[in-house]
């Protein structure tokens, strides 16, 4: 087992980070990755950025430098690959706090999916690969606080040292194979991710569970939300660390009415009552208070109708989608084809072959290598529409 430490940069100062994006630009490969506060604060943020080189690694804080808009030359060349592992999180992150957009982007988990690997953690990819362990320990740390200890530098560079090798073996494996032009492409849809708006209201929407319940408990369940979303914004603290989603929905369900009642809601501590049971109480007896036409609704999605001929072309291409999926090697077999995708797939008319990319989803790779399958499989007698 290979337990070597990692040497870094730690850059803290706006003009060093200029000096070094500068010299950035003349690489042809980084790794990349990054650490955020999402456990510790309201508002989430980046609080570390590392890169690799082939020869050095550096850690930027962001905390420190504030502005990182010499990087974005760094990021936006295409010339540069630019190496993460599990990168939707990072490409929302670096464009919510700075606006950075990442080209020319290979994700090594991705790759190792599309290579059938049925472990895609990057510290089991680098331990069947390297023979490196990877310490964890520091993963869930308050990365926002200052100084950082050695330790926690330390495990940061290890996210990114070892992506450079593990970038040119998963593209030799995918070129063995002939999947590398389906990992460029699966990248190239990846890097163009965006965060989600701001949360919007109703706050219900986004509550899982929430399209199971009646008018009133729809009503108690968004004051909670309220309730809970102006104490975390208060408190600087997420959300879940207020109050959790099971006593949540719980509440919404019984609708206390008063302290002993809310003393029995699991989930709640004394203290939490005592903190914020006034606030609850108040806000549940203005729910419950709602006259009938003013309760909301749980907006209902336009369904599409399944009919026989419908679920007969779904059945069919979820079966030929096991097929495939064995052939190629594949671990799962919605890397073939999505759920979402056999359905807007088995919905569409009867088309031509070069209409295929039109369909909502599918992607230039599918039709490459299964074009001709999906256009047969969907004109097949029973399974067009009528």
């Amino acid at each position: 087992m290979i337990k070597t430490k990692p040497t870094y940069t730690l850059l803290q100062d706006r003009s060093d980070l200029h000096k070094i994006s500068q010299e950035l630009m003349n690489e042809k490969v980084i790794g990349v990755d990054l650490e955020a506060d999402s456990l510790f604060h309201y508002k989430e943020k980046i609080c570390m950025l590392q890169i690799s080189t082939p020869v050095r690694n550096i850690l930027v804080d962001p905390l420190a430098t504030g502005d990182l808009s010499s990087l974005k030359p760094v990021f936006e060349n295409t010339g540069i690959i630019k190496i993460f592992h599990g990168a939707d999180y990072d490409m929302r992150s670096l464009y919510r706090d700075f606006k950075i957009e990442v080209r020319s982007l290979f994700d090594t988990q991705v790759a190792s999916r599309f290579l059938g690997n049925k472990e895609i953690g990057l510290a089991s990819l680098l331990i069947e690969r390297f023979g490196v362990k990877v310490e964890k320990k520091y993963q869930k740390k308050d990365w926002s606080k200052r100084p950082l200890p050695d330790g926690m530098l330390s495990y940061a560079v290890q996210d990114t040292c070892h992506l450079i090798p593990l970038y040119h073996q998963l593209k030799k494996d995918l070129k063995a194979k002939g999947n590398l032009f389906i990992v460029e492409e699966e990248c190239e849809l990846l890097s163009k991710v965006r965060p989600a708006a701001p949360n919007s209201k109703p706050l219900f929407v986004k509550f899982k569970g929430s399209n199971r319940l009646d008018r009133r408990s729809l009503a108690v369940l968004e004051a909670m939300l309220n309730v809970r979303e102006d104490l975390a914004f208060k408190k600087d603290r997420p959300p879940f660390k207020v109050l959790n989603n099971e006593p949540i929905m719980e509440i919404s369900l019984k609708k206390p009415r008063t302290q002993k009642d809310l003393c029995t809601i699991k989930g709640i501590s004394p203290r939490q009552v005592e903190a914020m049971g006034s606030s609850i109480l108040v806000k549940i007896s203005e729910a419950m208070n709602l006259p009938e036409d003013e309760l909301p609704k749980y907006p209902k999605k336009i369904s599409d109708t399944v009919t026989p001929y419908i679920a007969k072309r779904i059945k069919t291409l979820r079966e030929w989608r096991e097929v495939r999926a064995e052939k190629l090697g594949f671990d799962d077999p919605s890397l073939v084809c999505t759920n979402a995708q056999i359905k807007a797939l088995s919905l569409a008319e009867p088309m031509e072959l070069e209409q295929m990319e039109k369909i909502d989803g599918i992607r230039r790779w599918q039709k490459k290598l299964f074009g001709k399958d999906l256009y047969n499989l969907l004109h097949e007698p029973g399974t067009e529409t009528a």
